[in-house]
């Protein structure tokens, strides 16, 4: 039975262009390529690297953020209340406004109460600071190994600055050992973030996050089974360009080195933007879509290559929008105010601030609301269900 399925998979039209086999690949005494058995040793390196990380982070990120002052913020508790737990359990999220009166009428609240109850309870479930910390700085030392490793391994390699050597006797390409070190590295550390995914931070692309690590993933396994190795180094090296810059970004706003964080915000912008939405569809795209071409007929693997790269463009354009959109707001506002393209969680949906109110803090005035009267509490208000809250700290604004 499996038989047929394997020699069916493996089948010479899907993975290599017309007029080869896998006879073509068989190793010699002098020369070795690509196998796909050989994508095996990443399980027990992508596993080694899960432990690695949860060393690094007790050992040296945990202590690193508590020497420079990271604070937590207080998160009060919401008062019990059996039938708002039930619903949050049930459904993880804040009521609609349409089942927002009727839990008022169960519990004999007045709905605003009901809203910041579920806005407490929410802010409980996010990740702490800490944590945030400690997983960019894991992710920064990573890049910037990888990015090193893969500079001193491609620096000489033709294929970097002439497109066109990528297919140079493609697809008897023989493997080289730093190339193989390169792509295992890779390969082990995408697969340890998609083990640790469910864990770690809960970003506001989280589902883009998925589909990334799920294509890059295909991408490295795929391109090194039909020997697209030179196109792949290309791809991974022009992600870890600007990786390596993300990451610090990240650790020094935690830090509130504003001066630092902004300087590196600003470094990643550009190399970002440059290296996704130009040197990528140059180097990567037009090469595989059209240098292709011009030796081989199209065939599937050809399709399937391009068509993840085409999902890994897509994703470069929507960071790109959000990275545009906190370029604009910091050339207004003179500082990077949040991580728009991935440092915002999920859970950050049921803050107290309106999205106007957002804008109104972030611009320095408080806006008002034609269509909707009272007063909104700030996060400093304590939290009461039977009762007025009084603002402690004057934080009271107009909505």
């Amino acid at each position: 039975m499996m038989l047929p399925v394997t020699k069916w998979l493996w089948n010479n039209e899907f993975w290599l262009p017309p007029g080869f086999s896998w006879e073509d690949l068989k190793d010699t005494d002098e020369v070795r390529y690509p196998h796909p058995h050989h994508l095996l040793l990443c399980i027990p390196v992508a596993l080694l690297l899960v432990v690695v990380r949860l060393v690094f982070e007790r050992t040296v990120a945990v202590p690193l953020s508590r020497r420079y002052g990271i604070k937590e913020k207080v998160r009060r508790k919401p008062s019990p209340n059996a039938v708002l737990e039930a619903f949050y359990n049930k459904h993880q999220k804040a009521p609609e406004e349409r089942q927002l009166s009727g839990l008022a009428k169960q519990c004999d609240l007045q709905p605003r109460q009901v809203e910041r109850w579920f806005r407490s309870r929410l802010r409980q479930g996010q990740a702490s600071l800490t944590k945030k910390f400690c997983e960019a700085c894991w992710r920064s030392i990573f890049y910037i190994i990888s990015f090193s490793l893969g500079l001193a391994v491609m620096y000489n390699k033709p294929w970097m600055w002439d497109s066109r050597e990528c297919w140079t006797g493609y697809p008897q390409q023989p493997l080289v050992p730093s190339i193989y070190v390169y792509y295992i590295l890779q390969l082990s550390f995408y697969s340890s973030l998609a083990i640790t995914l469910p864990f770690d931070v809960k970003r506001k692309d989280h589902n883009m996050q998925i589909i990334h690590h799920t294509a890059t993933i295909f991408l490295i396994c795929f391109s090194y089974c039909a020997n697209y190795i030179r196109i792949g180094t290309l791809v991974m090296i022009i992600h870890d360009a600007s990786d390596c810059f993300l990451e610090p970004t990240k650790m020094f706003h935690y830090l509130n080195w504003r001066k630092i964080c902004d300087t590196l915000f600003i470094i990643f912008s550009a190399v970002f933007l440059f290296t996704r939405l130009v040197i990528f569809p140059y180097k990567v795209l037009f090469n595989t879509y059209f240098y292709s071409m011009e030796l081989y007929q199209p065939f599937l693997g050809y399709y399937l290559m391009n068509g993840f790269l085409m999902v890994l463009q897509l994703l470069h354009i929507f960071w790109s929008y959000l990275i545009i959109r906190m370029v604009h707001r910091f050339c207004i506002c003179g500082t990077m105010e949040r991580d728009l393209r991935s440092d915002s969680e999920d859970s950050e949906k049921g803050e107290e601030e309106t999205a106007p109110e957002k804008e109104a803090k972030t611009n320095g005035s408080v806006l008002s609301s034609l269509n909707s009267g009272g007063s909104y509490i700030g996060k400093d208000t304590p939290l009461q269900l039977n009762g007025s809250s009084h603002p402690t700290n004057s934080h009271t604004k107009i909505r």
